[in-house]
């Protein structure tokens, strides 16, 4: 049987936590922020948990976390 192997554009973008969830930063904070708000830009800052419906294609993606 051949080793699972983990997809490395999944391993940076996702994170594990503690409780199984997977953690992933915000999208929207890379450029053109001038237009932006301060608020928006402060909460896009904080990282938010994936949807449940999103976890499933998620662990197959990191077999190992």
């Amino acid at each position: 049987m051949p080793k699972l192997k983990t997809n490395r554009g999944a391993a940076k973008r996702f994170k594990r936590t503690s409780n199984g969830n997977f953690k992933r930063s915000q999208s929207h904070r890379r450029h053109i922020l001038t237009k932006k708000s301060t608020k928006r830009k402060r909460h896009l800052r904080s990282p938010s948990v994936i949807h449940s419906n999103d976890v499933q294609s998620v662990k197959k993606l990191l077999p190992h976390s």
